[in-house]
């Protein structure tokens, strides 16, 4: 199942970051993986877009944005039609998780890093 592309919202060069970890970790599996975060770059040979980007065909979103910083890209997740939407910690969003819910697109909180490292992305 690794054609489960994934887009990393709220993606990070910094190598300390969750997101920036997410990104070499799913690549280093051979994910497909999208990136959008507040400053343009690289991790492991995927571009860091700084605006969203049409998305076609999504498996998950991986969320690294604080609630209040998500609510721009409430319609955008929504359109994307994700089967998922991961909230990692310290992204949970009530609000949005049951908008999600509403729109038939699973709302899951948990670690993408952690669901990797145990099989069970």
């Amino acid at each position: 199942m690794k054609n489960k592309k994934t887009l990393i919202l709220g993606a990070s060069t910094k190598a300390e970051r969750a997101s920036y970890k997410a990104i070499n970790n799913l690549v280093s599996r051979g994910y497909s993986v999208l990136a959008i975060g507040q400053n343009a770059g690289e991790v492991a040979g995927v571009k860091i877009q700084t605006k969203a980007i049409p998305l076609k065909n999504i498996d998950t979103i991986s969320l690294y944005l604080k609630a209040s910083r998500q609510r721009d890209y409430y319609n955008y997740i929504v359109e994307a039609s994700p089967k998922r939407v991961i909230f990692n910690p310290g992204s949970e969003n009530p609000e949005l998780s049951q908008l999600l819910e509403l729109n038939n697109i699973k709302a899951e909180s948990a670690c993408t890093l952690v669901l990797l490292a145990t099989d069970q992305y």
